[in-house]
């Protein structure tokens, strides 16, 4: 991410965070003649204890010399969890990290991994790597989602998928909930890996090929690996309730395993189970 492309994720996450806020949550009247929703610059910077044009300049992206102390004050004032002060600081600081290349076309799972997939036998598992490109998965992940095989190697990005696929959008009952994790994750690689200028690449064709993309990129999500219940309603099975949990594997990849775990006392797994068998047999005929 050069310079330019930096500074304007800043504004814009920050003008995001900033409109999410509602005057009254912090004691302030919510008044009628608020021309824009959320906190003004100057009550931003009044909670933060910093000047107004300072604020201004630095939502405004311009590069201006900032403090570890100042974004601590900021991240205060607009309210930002964890993982979204660690993207501010990220953006603000420009601390990039080493970039490894990858070569998704020959990338082989360890052994380990690969174990860890055959292990998971009624619980989706999906491994993707930085740019969200999909490295590995299970035959559960394939029976209930898309047989990603049959889809070429430059065209297995989940997030890709996700907006593109419309087994995806129908599978997902709230779509765009779900969406939103995916687009969540991927925004703190994309605030990590300054240096990659991929992802700008990458954005600006999804922005371009989907409307639904450029709407919930502006929300400027955050969350390392959010936890939530997903209710998928299945062609072949019907409903199905899964608990998401999503790991990072350690090592230069910076892989992650998005694990799909049906929810207790749901018939969920038993659907998955007939899923495979009826699927599995479907194949030998």
């Amino acid at each position: 991410m050069n310079d330019k492309s930096r500074l304007e994720a800043l504004s814009t996450f920050l003008k995001a965070k900033r409109a999410q806020i509602k005057p009254e949550s912090i004691g302030l009247p919510a008044g009628t003649r608020r021309r824009t929703p959320g906190l003004r610059r100057e009550e931003v910077a009044q909670l933060a204890g910093v000047s107004t044009t300072w604020y201004t300049w630095l939502e405004q992206g311009r590069d201006i010399k900032v403090s570890a102390i100042a974004l601590d004050c900021i991240s205060t004032a607009l309210q930002l969890n964890n993982d979204e002060r660690d993207y501010l600081y990220d953006l603000a600081l420009e601390v990039k990290p080493e970039i490894t290349n990858t070569n998704k076309d020959h990338f082989e799972l360890s052994p380990s991994l690969k174990r860890i997939l055959a292990e998971l036998t009624y619980c989706p598992t999906i491994i993707t790597d930085r740019h969200c490109h999909i490295v590995g998965w299970n035959p559960a992940a394939a029976h209930v989602f898309l047989d990603f095989e049959q889809i070429p190697h430059d065209q297995r990005n989940l997030i890709r998928l996700v907006f593109a696929r419309k087994e995806l959008k129908a599978l997902a009952v709230n779509w765009e909930h779900f969406a939103k994790g995916f687009l969540a994750i991927f925004r703190t690689y994309y605030g990590h890996y300054l240096g990659d200028e991929w992802y700008n690449q990458f954005i600006q064709e999804m922005s371009h090929s989907h409307s639904e993309f450029e709407d919930l990129w502006q929300e400027s999500q955050v969350s390392k690996a959010p936890e939530m219940m997903i209710e998928f309603r299945h062609a072949k099975v019907g409903k199905m309730l899964f608990n998401l949990t999503s790991l990072q594997v350690q090592g230069d990849m910076d892989l992650r395993c998005s694990i799909y775990t049906p929810v207790d006392e749901t018939d969920t797994e038993n659907k998955l189970k007939r899923l495979m068998k009826k699927i599995s047999a479907e194949k030998i005929i």
